[in-house]
């Protein structure tokens, strides 16, 4: 009886763990159509500057970020073209949880970018945890 209820005990721990590995923190993102999801950074409170390099070979007219999880102050901001040209838009604000940028228009012919580099800082509480940049392009229509 003693091994059957050790090995019960095992089968439980067992399913417990697989299924709280299956569960995902990831909230799901709406996305207006035509735009997609180039990538996501999270920020750090000591290091300030991040590349986010993009791994896509559509073209974009289009691009915006959006803040989630904690307050970040964003102080510049530059979109690195795949020919090396940058967009390097005036920038120093306070971003709040869900608030999305303005949208920056890149060319009405779309442009292929590289890379996205930020120079941030999530405010607040150490303790609090870290804020998330998601960065959002508008892909070129084929039409």
């Amino acid at each position: 009886m003693k091994q059957f209820s050790s090995r019960l005990l095992l089968l439980l721990m067992m399913c417990t763990f697989v299924f709280s590995a299956c569960n995902t923190s990831r909230k799901s993102v709406a996305i207006e159509e035509g735009w997609e999801l180039i990538g996501e950074k999270r920020v750090d409170f000591g290091k300030d500057k991040d590349v986010l390099m993009v791994n896509s070979n559509n073209q974009y007219t289009d691009v915006r970020f959006r803040v989630e999880d904690r307050p970040v102050r964003i102080k510049d901001f530059a979109v690195v073209y795949q020919n090396g040209d940058r967009l390097t838009p005036a920038m120093d604000m306070d971003f709040e949880p869900g608030q999305d940028s303005k949208t920056f228009h890149i060319s009405p012919e779309g442009r292929f970018i590289r890379s996205f580099e930020f120079k941030y800082r999530t405010k607040g509480n150490v303790l609090k945890g870290r804020g998330s940049i998601l960065v959002f392009g508008k892909r070129l229509s084929a039409y």
